[in-house]
């Protein structure tokens, strides 16, 4: 079952992921499995573990063959399935790369198929930069101009806050928070509860806008050519099925796509999201596209014992 079975530990900004390789789909985990294994005190711990099987091999992919090679099977550290995860994307990519599964060259680009459809990355020097897909509000158009179309109440805070659902595809909720000191206030050990209720769990940001700033804009040489604005967030997260983890790539989009909804006309494409693991770049793209960029890294390997 999982013993003998090799796993590679890998993180996004702290987001991290057990990874292993099943090409031909011989060697799928049960949930319990993918819990034991995820457990932070009994197993190796992990916020998800990820199955690389080929498109091939995988009957959630059987429609994305002719589209990609690679499968991206992620599961939460619950054990339940999620649609994708951003940072989980990344680290995927990079994974295939060490295992000689796939040639990336610095400033190609690769295809990878995922339950929320495929989804391209592209590699830039130790970085990755990945297509995410469209984002989407389950509440509308209504409840893009009100701001909010749920309410959620934080352990640690007073009152309820209102929300904003952003599904990308992964579900998630935004709230702001007027200051860091609220920020560091919230107990996210605390699942957050939702009005109404999600029949399927929620992702939830804690998010502080940071306004804008300016940024040096550099060419392939590495000389600066100009400057461009961004916005700038500040968030925490608790995921569905994990609790509170240290970034979240989804949610860091989500987060952006909120708060470039509220600033309003004018808002920034182009956002810088800090998270407790580190930073990441949001980049709202033509269509409803969004882009996420940021550092994959492999820490180690580990083999499980009988």
């Amino acid at each position: 079952m999982t013993s003998a079975r090799t796993f590679v530990k890998g993180h996004g900004t702290g987001n991290d992921f057990l990874l292993y390789a099943d090409p031909d789909g011989e060697s799928p985990l049960s949930d319990s499995e993918v819990a034991a294994i995820a457990d932070r005190h009994t197993g190796i711990g992990a916020d998800g573990v990820i199955r690389a099987v080929r498109t091939a091999a995988e009957p959630d992919a059987a429609d994305q063959v002719a589209e990609a090679e690679w499968f991206m099977d992620y599961r939460n550290a619950d054990g339940s399935i999620a649609q994708m995860c951003g940072n989980g994307l990344r680290v995927y990519v990079a994974y295939l790369e060490r295992e000689g599964l796939l040639e990336l060259e610095d400033g190609a680009t690769t295809t990878i198929a995922t339950r929320a459809g495929t989804l391209t990355v592209h590699k830039e020097l130790d970085e990755y930069a990945a297509d995410m897909g469209l984002w989407s509000a389950p509440g509308g158009e209504a409840a893009l101009a009100e701001g909010f179309d749920v309410t959620v109440a934080l352990a640690g805070l007073d009152e309820p806050r209102p929300g904003l659902r952003i599904d990308m595809p992964n579900p998630h909720t935004v709230i702001a928070l007027a200051d860091l000191d609220l920020l560091e206030q919230v107990d996210l050990s605390v699942a957050p509860r939702l009005e109404p209720e999600p029949e399927d769990g929620m992702n939830v940001e804690v998010v502080v806008p940071l306004g804008e700033r300016e940024v040096e804009v550099v060419d392939e040489d590495g000389a600066v050519v100009g400057t461009e604005r961004v916005g700038v967030v500040k968030m925490r997260v608790h995921e569905r099925g994990v609790g509170e983890t240290l970034s979240c790539g989804t949610g860091a989009c989500a987060a952006a796509v909120a708060t470039r909804q509220w600033f309003g006309d004018g808002a920034p494409d182009d956002w810088v999201v800090l998270v407790p693991g580190g930073q990441l770049r949001v980049v709202m793209l033509d269509g409803g596209g969004v882009e996420l960029s940021g550092p994959a890294d492999l820490v180690g390997e580990i083999t499980l014992l009988d």
